[in-house]
């Protein structure tokens, strides 16, 4: 298991941040290649920063941030370290670790891996992308994303017995995209103990070469998709403001990453 940052973000839905902050642990690597990743400093296949950390390191990590405060522990992209993950928090609670536990993901994940991490997670937050196969292959290098998407987020609804919140990202001149996530989501996972969590902050980033959106969302998209929650009758979960700035995107190779006002540094690659 490969870490690169761990610290209390106040950015999360307001249940996650609660008082305290979430307590996010940053996980370097990733098992998808999209080319609009925030995070491409740490999930990238080359350069990618960050540092292995053993089983006992990455407990003291868990338990290092519920001293500080934190209202949970959130694991971001991890589900290519899925074993040592679940081991490192079997010895995080063996050590006192007792807030609850989020698997923060893109949800290209089989249901074995899930079956794994299953007794250790008390809280899903997949990512639901896109439904279309076609933007998959384009921006996420990965054409069968949607069917491991919809395979992974329907067991976790369905068997998991645990709260789920599905992320879904707006991509400025897809919108089509997302009115088939909506529909998804209207038809699969609201009144299943799933929510919404519905994202305006796509930021366009130099990475991505020509094969990202190169603009923000505008207003004009941002009010298609509100109406469109009324259309599904999609309710219950949260919906972030329509936002055009970059102070969303991190910076892995400072010791905080993210604003002073968002972040509270606990560990840093770097320091360790």
């Amino acid at each position: 298991m490969r870490l690169a940052f761990a610290g209390l973000h106040r950015g999360e839905e307001p249940p996650l941040s609660g008082g305290g902050g979430s307590g996010t642990v940053f996980v370097s690597g990733c098992n998808l290649g999209c080319a609009l990743c925030q995070n491409w400093q740490i999930s990238g296949r080359k350069n990618r920063l960050g540092r292995p950390v053993s089983t006992d390191e990455f407990a003291a990590i868990c338990l290092a941030l519920q001293k500080r405060g934190a209202e949970n522990v959130n694991i971001v992209t991890g589900s290519h370290a899925v074993p040592a993950i679940v081991q490192g928090l079997a010895a995080a609670k063996t050590a006192g670790l007792a807030i609850p536990v989020l698997w923060n993901s893109s949800a290209y994940e089989n249901v074995a891996a899930l079956k794994l991490l299953a007794g250790s997670i008390d809280v899903f937050l997949p990512d639901l992308k896109t439904l279309d196969a076609g933007l998959s292959a384009k921006f996420f290098n990965a054409p069968d994303y949607p069917q491991a998407a919809d395979r992974a987020i329907r067991w976790m609804i369905d068997e998991s017995g645990k709260p789920v919140i599905i992320r879904h990202l707006i991509l400025p001149g897809f919108l089509d995209s997302t009115r088939q996530v909506l529909r998804w989501v209207a038809e699969n996972a609201i009144g299943r103990n799933a929510q919404l969590s519905l994202m305006s902050q796509y930021t366009p980033i130099p990475e991505s070469g020509e094969n990202g959106p190169k603009r923000f969302v505008s207003r004009k998209e941002y009010d298609t998709v509100i109406e469109w929650l009324e259309e599904f009758s999609i309710e219950e979960g949260f919906c972030q403001e329509l936002h055009t700035g970059n102070e969303w995107l991190p910076d892995f190779t400072r010791i905080n990453p993210f604003l002073s006002r968002i972040s509270v540094p606990v560990w840093h690659y770097s320091l360790n």
